[in-house]
């Protein structure tokens, strides 16, 4: 555990208030663990003159540390009659980051000020003021909205920041003052909600890194971000809605099963989505299944992620029923021996109790229910199934469950023995997913 008794890939506790003040168009005030940042967005009725007569808008950021953000007393930079090169590389990268992912045209010749006033720092400022001036410009264009003055919402797509870096051998997600001060490396990651990289900061303070430390830093930013960004859907509710977010759309995949979320991504290369699947969001919680129907357990996935997250999800239950065990293992097929069961020792279990059987007494299916829960709709779900077998001994390496053990008649092998090609055309999930392929296609 590191300071603040945080996982390595946890961020530290995130809270945002919206319209924090009373007089700017927008304005949040972001907490991230204690550093604080006040966001606040205004609005005025013209543009640099530089841009006059360009029929579009600017977006640009102050940034300042106010005296006692910090533990002695820091000047202000009123006081020295100039702002030092941080600060003006800061509020740089505040202004680029948030016109990453802001159509100027739609916001007319209008300049939208950001100013972001660090209230206490304990690192991280620059990322949690480019993650609330994000809040705040959203409610400065919703008002804008809403009072005519622009005919089209101006956010393209979400936006958020966040720190990580290595301290010590280990890769860091958010870093507070203490572990930044101390790092071996310091970067700062800006992403757009469809993980398009707005910029990447790195910089070996004590040592050099590799290019696969890059990537998973990189990684574990891009994990980071997407928790962000849930965070943000929540602060704004409704307005959320409004943001048109460019290039693919995210849909998860409701498995932490490495096998089961490779066969899904390859069902749904072609379609023109963002597949994530829960690892990539390692603080959601486990969903309990305690339905007593694999249509009841797909619905409690599915929608409970999406209601966390506010994305599209699609969940699947799924499992064996063997006709000589009363339809067994059915809905408790991954935890047929037990909570934590391996496959290999729900094999053994299934094999002993059929042990005994003839032939015809080893008839079984593979059953599939999917749900889509898509935020705002009805969730859909449909059910795909496949007849065979059980053999007598497990039987190939490849799939995952109780594939080894299923014997498809038509194709003279168990789903074990089939390549990942051959077994989607055929399986229950591949006849699941053929249904909703054609949901999918709607959003």
């Amino acid at each position: 555990m590191r300071v603040q008794d945080r996982k390595n890939e946890e961020l530290r506790p995130v809270k945002i208030t919206r319209n924090y003040l009373k007089y700017a168009e927008g304005s949040a005030l972001i907490e991230m663990g204690n550093t604080k940042v006040i966001c606040a967005a205004s609005v005025e009725e013209n543009v640099p003159h530089w841009m006059k007569g360009g029929q579009k808008g600017w977006v640009t950021a102050e940034y300042s540390l106010l005296p006692r953000s910090t533990h002695s007393r820091n000047t202000r930079e009123a006081a020295r009659g100039r702002i030092s090169g941080r600060t003006y590389e800061i509020q740089r990268l505040i202004g680029r980051s948030l016109r990453a992912v802001v159509d100027l045209n739609a916001l007319g010749e209008r300049t939208v000020w950001l100013d972001c006033d660090v209230l206490q720092a304990d690192g991280g400022t620059r990322t949690a003021a480019i993650t609330g001036a994000f809040v705040a410009l959203a409610d400065a264009f919703d008002l804008l909205h809403r009072e005519k003055k622009i005919e089209k919402f101006p956010l393209t797509d979400f936006v958020a920041a966040i720190s990580v870096g290595l301290f010590k051998g280990d890769a860091l997600l958010d870093l507070s003052y203490e572990e930044d001060s101390q790092a071996d490396v310091d970067m700062n990651i800006v992403m757009t909600g469809s993980e398009e990289l707005v910029e990447v900061q790195g910089t070996a303070e004590k040592k050099s890194f590799s290019r696969n430390e890059l990537n998973n830093l990189i990684d574990l930013g891009v994990r980071g971000i997407n928790m962000l960004f849930n965070i943000q859907k929540e602060s704004l509710g409704d307005i959320a809605h409004k943001i048109s977010r460019s290039g693919k759309k995210k849909l998860i995949l409701a498995t932490r099963n490495e096998g089961k979320k490779e066969e899904l991504k390859k069902m749904l290369s072609s379609l023109p989505f963002k597949v994530y699947s829960l690892g990539d969001f390692p603080q959601l919680p486990e969903v309990e299944e305690t339905g007593s129907t694999f249509t009841e357990n797909a619905i409690l996935k599915a929608e409970t992620i999406s209601h966390l997250t506010g994305e599209m999800v699609l969940a699947d239950d799924s499992g064996l029923e063997v006709m000589h065990l009363g339809g067994r293992p059915g809905v408790y097929s991954a935890r047929f021996a037990g909570d934590g069961a391996t496959d290999e020792e729900n094999n053994a279990l299934l094999l002993e109790l059929m042990q005994k059987a003839a032939p015809p007494e080893r008839k079984a299916r593979f059953v599939c229910v999917m749900a889509l829960a898509v935020p705002g709709k009805e969730t859909q779900t449909v059910e795909g199934i496949c007849e065979g077998v059980l053999a007598n001994v497990p039987r190939g390496s490849r799939g995952f469950g109780y594939d080894p053990l299923f014997f498809y008649e038509k194709e003279g092998k168990t789903f074990g023995e089939l390549d990942i090609e051959a077994k989607s055309r055929i399986s229950h999930r591949g006849r699941a997913m053929q249904k909703i392929r054609d949901l999918l296609k709607q959003y």
